[in-house]
């Protein structure tokens, strides 16, 4: 068995991710997003899609990138 690095847990379904060379156990995706996922420079909430970018900011929707001053970005096109 193997003990998720967020929560402790010692479980018999862990899984590893790896990351640029570094390994991380995780029980749950849940501990993995906590542990991973980037936040959003506005809102603070963890980007699960691919949420929009800014220069070297990420945001987790055009909205929330759009209230920190970041321009020109959508979330979808209309036709």
């Amino acid at each position: 068995m193997a003990v998720c690095e967020v929560c402790g847990n010692d479980y018999d379904k862990a899984f590893e991710v790896r990351i640029d060379g570094t390994a991380h156990t995780f029980d749950s995706f849940e501990c993995a997003i906590h542990s991973l996922a980037p936040t959003c420079t506005h809102c603070g909430c963890r980007i699960l899609g691919h949420g929009v970018e800014s220069g070297n900011q990420m945001f987790c929707c055009a909205s929330c990138a759009s209230a920190h001053g970041a321009m020109g970005l959508r979330d979808r096109v209309f036709a």
